[in-house]
């Protein structure tokens, strides 16, 4: 069995997944549009160019995504993506980089567990917990 967080965007997730890729160091391996679906006729002209779906891969980990109609759209809550990493220097460079235009919700800091922990929304909405076990 595989868990594989699905989210959803207002129209910005290619924007999204081009940051996340960047830096969590991931490969999109596939980001197909509205318009080039079977159901390209039945999409609003302006609709045509926000992704259907999004496919963003890191090692054998998915992260998927898609641009949720405007009168479908609701703001992401009850759930954060969890990343855990290896080393602080990694924890720090990802932090930093969700985190910028977006809201620290905790900063990234050493804690009992954690010798780097901290929880952010990005600039996008999503809600993200970066963590760094105690080694």
């Amino acid at each position: 069995m595989q868990f594989n967080p699905y989210l959803n965007f207002d129209g910005r997730c290619e924007a999204a997944f081009k940051l996340y890729e960047r830096c969590l160091g991931g490969k999109i391996e596939m980001m197909m549009r509205h318009g080039e679906s079977p159901m390209a006729d039945r999409v609003p002209p302006e609709w045509r160019e926000k992704i259907m779906h999004a496919r963003l891969v890191f090692g054998d980990k998915v992260l998927m995504g898609s641009d949720t109609p405007p009168n479908s759209y609701e703001a992401p809550r009850g759930f954060s993506v969890s990343v855990s990493v290896d080393s602080v220097a990694d924890a720090e460079r990802i932090f930093k980089a969700l985190s910028e235009n977006g809201a620290v919700r905790m900063p990234l800091q050493q804690t009992f567990w954690a010798a780097r922990f901290g929880m952010l929304v990005d600039q996008f909405g999503i809600p993200w917990m970066i963590n760094c076990e105690r080694g």
